[in-house]
């Protein structure tokens, strides 16, 4: 079971080369992440862009600009375009953003006629999280995509998170469907639809993972707080996925573990035909770096 970002970059190494498209490669983060993947022989790369751009930041934070392919494009919109036509023709196995508004990457995946999206499926931001404190990653979802799931979306998100669960290795994830209290509240929605989801694994709806909810977060992660407050739960204290209510208590989590408990993280947005990596502008070159392992890894 892979229980670290190191642990999927390595496993990655065993695969193969994957080819990764890069939209509007041109920020010192992206080009230092995808320059590592290529180095350490993750990926093959194609860069869209402003060669110039490209190349000069390149060059300013010691990347060999040859690593990888260049298609120069200095409209954003038409560079967004060129590296989804790259995924859509076959020639490349998954999807980056680069220095572009996450809006208009989710925007061109989602297009009807030239996207990504097959029909009925449903975007949705999936990470895992490595915290100091945690002895394995942490499935997380939906902290950036998908604002208010109602049950459908919902899911659809498991199951994502399920797929990812199991390229790591882990044959039967434990899933915590989070709230802020262990008991079903009728004015509390959150609480019944956990409720339902554990019913739907219950009877082979939802397949191959073991779920509880409504849990809060410290039952899900701390055997002791499960003793304390008297819940009995294979999931509590042991838990590989969180599936959080909303995307405000997905978000705020998601930050707090990396701003400050000391976190990596490594995120795609699941659902399309390939996985796209989606990290923010500000993001480290780290995370970048362990975001195109994961992508690699799920496609």
């Amino acid at each position: 079971m892979i229980t670290s970002l190191n642990q999927i970059v390595a496993a990655v190494k065993g695969k193969g080369s994957k080819r990764l498209a890069v939209a509007c490669g041109e920020d010192p983060h992206t080009i230092e992440a995808v320059g590592r993947a290529v180095g350490e022989g993750l990926v093959s790369a194609v860069l869209t862009g402003s060669r110039a751009k490209i190349e000069k930041v390149a060059a300013d934070n010691k990347v060999d600009p040859s690593r990888f392919e260049i298609l120069d494009e200095p409209d954003p919109a038409k560079a967004l375009c060129l590296a989804v036509d790259r995924v859509r023709r076959g020639e490349a196995d998954f999807l980056m953003k680069g220095l572009l508004d996450s809006s208009l990457y989710i925007r061109a995946i989602i297009d009807k006629e030239r996207g990504l999206l097959p029909a009925g499926r449903l975007l949705s931001h999936v990470s895992a999280i490595q915290v100091p404190s945690w002895k394995k990653l942490l499935i997380c979802a939906d902290v950036a995509v998908i604002p208010y799931p109602d049950l459908e979306a919902k899911i659809q998100i498991l199951n994502y998170c399920l797929e990812a669960a199991r390229k790591l290795g882990i044959e039967k994830p434990k899933v915590a469907i989070l709230a802020a209290v262990e008991k079903i509240n009728l004015k509390m929605p959150v609480t019944t639809d956990a409720a339902i989801l554990c019913k739907m694994a219950e009877r082979g709806q939802i397949k191959g993972a073991i779920l509880d909810g409504p849990l809060a977060l410290d039952v899900a992660v701390s055997a002791e707080s499960a003793r304390i407050k008297g819940v009995r739960s294979e999931v509590a204290g042991d838990a590989d996925v969180l599936l959080f209510p909303n995307i405000e208590a997905a978000n705020i989590f998601f930050k707090t573990c990396t701003y400050l408990a000391g976190g990596e993280v490594a995120a795609v947005v699941a659902g399309a035909s390939c996985p796209c990596v989606l990290t923010s502008r500000a993001d480290s070159e780290d995370s970048k770096f362990y975001s195109i392992a994961f992508g690699a890894l799920m496609a």
